[in-house]
């Protein structure tokens, strides 16, 4: 070793303790989970990975019971940017902040964006600034016609006709249970897909066939999830030399890319109502028509939005109404009702055919119910935002530039003094009127942000509550659920609240009555 090495090396080493003492001193000094030297709170997030939604909520719950200061900071070393601390919050005042006052301070930002980049390039969902908000107004457009309306509900009754119900009756009459999350999330696929870009995949199928392009859509998504979780250089290391979870990305974009070539090329020979063809017509910030990459990543954005969060919402609603049989009743009661003025007395025409979107409009108490279910397990539990300059939240708590921030939408709804005493109780009642005949969200918009919030507020939120409606009224009206003896549920970690072991469940034939009783409040 030569005379100059041995500086070098006590150098680094002064700078590396240095650093590690000032992270664990200042670290001290923070609201949060215990502190470690050298490590900080990386222990607690690995033990509680698999609990991971809960335990934030429990960090927060810890931080503030009067609801004036709920953020927790997590301490992870070289996280961010400036310092490693990594700031969590579910203060309705500070997601508003986030959302709506300080909406440019708080975008995707640059580690959210190379990840995703190669799945959905400059997409919507993957945008900020010009690129995002020339596509948001374009697709602002669109969502609000009674066309897509009409589009979607051809789409969902035609699935659920020819598909779901051939699947669930089969499995009633053999009396074998079946996978409702794995169903949920084929039915979804094939919807957005036939919204989106006009071709069916045809995943619901009876013989539930596995398709190219879902499993590669799905190897895809969850490659590039995983690159959220690694430092940014070494998931590019192994994109350079093409190994692991990078390889199978490479291999699973090539099926991706080659299905929606095929869907393009087919919409330019013959434009429809779907997204992509009305995209097409449409022209960029520079005044061009949207070039053929663009496109495609534009449609797989909507794609991706489309798929999971509904079919995710689904599973834990039919779960929750399982395990309350007051709530089921009052649905089926609901139901009834508007059915028997809309197709008469008899039961029978009530499950002939899917609703049409007219019915679906007046179910109150549904719609209550599928929001309540999106309260206590919302599609996407937490979101992540990068911070572009030093900001202090409403309840006083100091954001860096450069770093990251959490708002984290699962532990809103465990908070009692949010949502009250009643907060862990699965309650459409919270979201109905005094007369029980109108949906009332919170006052307070930001209690409740399942669809996001200001400028990025969900614009397929309508068409979801469509697809949720018709979907779980299709399900209901005809069936009894059960969930298979010794199945246990419980949620994956992911981006998205998955259940990890799918929802398995019996199906017994429900019998429809014209007489029916009114909604039972709850106390």
């Amino acid at each position: 070793m030569d005379s100059t090495t041995i500086p070098l090396l006590f150098g680094a080493a002064t700078v590396t303790f240095s650093y590690l003492l000032w992270f664990y001193l200042l670290a001290r000094k923070l609201n949060g989970p215990k502190v470690w030297p050298l490590v900080g709170s990386l222990p607690l997030l690995f033990f509680n990975r698999r609990r991971i939604h809960d335990w934030i909520a429990g960090n927060l719950r810890s931080t503030g019971a009067a609801c004036t200061y709920q953020t927790t900071t997590i301490a992870v070393p070289f996280l961010a940017r400036k310092q490693g601390f990594y700031t969590v919050t579910c203060h309705p005042k500070n997601i508003e902040h986030i959302l709506r006052t300080r909406f440019d301070n708080y975008p995707k930002g640059p580690t959210w964006q190379t990840a995703f980049h190669d799945l959905l390039g400059e997409g919507i969902f993957n945008s900020d600034g010009e690129t995002w908000l020339i596509q948001r107004k374009t697709a602002a457009l669109e969502f609000t016609t009674r066309t897509l309306r009409q589009a979607m509900n051809r789409w969902v009754n035609r699935t659920i006709r020819t598909r779901l119900w051939v699947i669930l009756q089969k499995a009633s009459k053999e009396d074998i249970p079946v996978d409702l999350q794995d169903l949920l999330l084929r039915l979804t696929f094939d919807n957005i897909c036939g919204l989106t870009f006009g071709k069916d995949p045809e995943t619901l199928s009876p013989e539930l066939p596995e398709n190219p392009f879902s499993i590669a859509f799905d190897s895809a998504t969850e490659a590039t999830l995983q690159r959220l979780l690694y430092p940014g250089f070494l998931w590019k290391l192994k994109k350079i030399f093409g190994v692991g979870a990078e390889m199978r990305l490479k291999k699973s974009l090539e099926v991706v890319e080659n299905y929606m070539s095929e869907a393009l090329d087919a919409r330019k020979e013959t434009p429809s109502d779907d997204l992509l063809s009305r995209f097409m017509k449409k022209r960029d910030v520079d005044g061009n028509f949207f070039p053929s990459t663009v496109l495609k990543r534009i449609a797989l954005n909507f794609v991706l939005a489309g798929r999971d969060t509904s079919s995710v919402a689904l599973s834990w609603f039919f779960w929750l109404v399982m395990n309350n049989p007051r709530v089921e009743q009052n649905i089926v009661n609901e139901l009834s009702s508007v059915l028997r003025e809309t197709r008469g007395e008899d039961p029978e025409k009530w499950t002939e055919e899917p609703l049409v979107f007219d019915e679906a409009d007046k179910l109150v108490y549904l719609k209550a119910a599928l929001a309540e279910t999106l309260r206590l397990y919302p599609s996407v539990p937490e979101d992540f935002k990068y911070v572009i300059s030093d900001d202090i939240l409403p309840d006083g708590t100091r954001v860096p530039a450069g770093s990251t921030l959490t708002y984290s939408i699962y532990s809103m709804a465990r908070m009692k003094c949010i949502w009250g005493e009643d907060c862990m109780e699965f309650k459409p009642e919270r979201w109905l009127s005094v007369n029980g005949d109108r949906f009332e969200p919170p006052k307070d918009g930001y209690k409740f942000v399942s669809f996001n919030g200001g400028p990025r507020t969900c614009l397929g939120k309508d068409l979801a509550y469509l697809q949720m409606k018709s979907v779980a009224s299709a399900v209901l009206l005809r069936y009894r659920l059960s969930l298979v003896p010794g199945h246990r549920v419980e949620q994956k970690m992911s981006l998205t609240l998955f259940m990890k072991n799918g929802l398995k469940v019996f199906l017994k034939p429900r019998e429809l009555t014209v007489s029916y009783p009114k909604i039972i409040m709850s106390a």
